[in-house]
């Protein structure tokens, strides 16, 4: 059977969000968010980050210096016991990239790329996954991937919230941060690997 994944975005949902941070010093985890992952982890669901960062494109920082920034995520994630089990990243933006970051392409969020190459890579069943993020283009990725969809209040999650007129149909759940995402996505397992149970009971 395929695995269930929990696919989240980086900044404002796992650490503060920073507008394009370049620095390790400035990865800083949200209060709760190592403790979701850790959870998650126990649990035996997939993890993965999935980030647009066209800071590449745009010229404020390159592959290299997001490779720091994520082995410094990674650390702190560590430290507390957690871990995520692949990053997948967006470099590009069509309107200011060049040197190969320009262009259309099929990974930056909304489109679903990037959650269709994880699900082919680690054998994810992506109807039966979860995708948590503060903005609404983090919900339409999901949408578009065919996931449930978690807006979180952390990062830009209010105000993108409130801007939605807050009945957005593509929104399943909001929470007020990754812990409380991962209560209601935990609860939900739960519930679906009961009713397959007693599904197989009745076979």
């Amino acid at each position: 059977m395929k695995r269930v994944a929990l696919f989240l975005d980086r900044d404002g949902t796992i650490n503060e969000e920073r507008e394009f941070i370049s620095s390790p010093e400035q990865v800083q985890l949200i209060p709760r968010s190592a403790e979701a992952i850790r959870d998650a982890n126990a649990a035996g669901i997939k993890v993965f980050v999935i980030t647009n960062q066209s800071g590449i494109a745009r010229g404020f920082l390159t592959e290299q210096q997001l490779a720091e920034l994520h082995r410094r995520l990674l650390e702190l994630l560590q430290r507390e016991r957690a871990h995520i089990d692949g990053i997948y990243y967006c470099p590009h933006y069509p309107e200011l990239g060049s040197d190969g970051y320009g262009g259309g392409c099929e990974c930056r969020k909304p489109k679903p790329g990037l959650l269709q190459r994880a699900a082919k890579e680690f054998d994810v069943d992506l109807a039966r996954s979860y995708l948590v993020g503060d903005r609404l283009i983090d919900i339409q990725t999901g949408k578009a991937a065919g996931t449930t969809n978690v807006l979180v209040l952390t990062g830009y999650g209010r105000r993108e919230y409130e801007a939605s007129g807050v009945n957005d149909p593509a929104i399943d759940y909001v929470a007020r941060d990754l812990y409380d995402a991962w209560q209601y996505i935990k609860q939900r397992i739960q519930e679906q690997r009961r009713e397959h149970q007693d599904l197989d009971s009745a076979v």
